[in-house]
């Protein structure tokens, strides 16, 4: 089986991937590493149109406040599924070639939008699994988020402007809208993680069992 776990940034798609993979005894990747292989395989000239998100991080010094008060919620928006579309063909060979191979595998990352997983349920439908996780409460969304306890943040380590933890809100609730309506298009699953985010997640592991 293929597990597919999509959605925005900071919705919980990591922490469920890795109770899952305790839970079914199987291994995980993220579509970060598999983004990086396309990354490295891309020709120069096309990277800043293949990966935009990243161009921006390099212009603004890798600061959330440079970053976000220069862009809209929606450019960003814009520019993170520009991304996904680059790494689509890498996701999809892995999971093609895991269920060639009779293996099981745990795939996660914003890189997953319901259009991939559609593809692939609609090729292997006894073989893949998805789920899109989001969230939508902005304010809860910044009260949460500063008392993280997660190392190594990239919101909390790169920012200091108070202002910004809003826009990055807007942009994550932003992005869970489209994840959202582009799943229960295809009659996807998906979850909101506003509330009792530990519940929530037990509970989706169990689902997915």
């Amino acid at each position: 089986m293929i597990y597919l776990i999509g959605g925005p940034s900071k919705c919980g798609k990591t922490t469920l991937s890795k109770k899952l993979s305790l839970a079914l005894k199987m291994p995980r990747i993220s579509t970060d590493s598999l983004q990086s292989v396309v990354y490295g395989y891309t020709d120069k000239k096309d990277i800043a149109k293949k990966f935009p998100w990243g161009a921006i991080r390099r212009q603004t010094k890798r600061s959330n406040d440079a970053a976000y008060h220069k862009y809209t919620a929606k450019q960003i928006v814009a520019a993170y599924r520009a991304q996904a579309k680059s790494t689509f063909k890498a996701i999809e060979m892995m999971a093609v070639s895991e269920i060639t191979d009779g293996n099981d595998l745990i795939i996660e990352g914003y890189h997953i939008e319901p259009r991939l997983a559609a593809v692939l349920s609609k090729k292997y439908p006894e073989k893949i699994k998805s789920i899109f996780l989001i969230k939508n409460d902005e304010a809860k969304f910044v009260r949460d988020i500063k008392k993280t306890s997660t190392p190594n943040d990239w919101i909390i380590n790169r920012t200091k402007d108070a202002k910004t933890y809003s826009l990055i809100a807007k942009m994550i609730c932003e992005y869970g809208k489209f994840f959202e309506n582009e799943a229960k298009k295809r009659n996807l699953k998906v979850i909101n993680m506003d509330d009792n985010f530990n519940k929530r997640i037990n509970e989706i592991v169990k689902i997915l069992k």
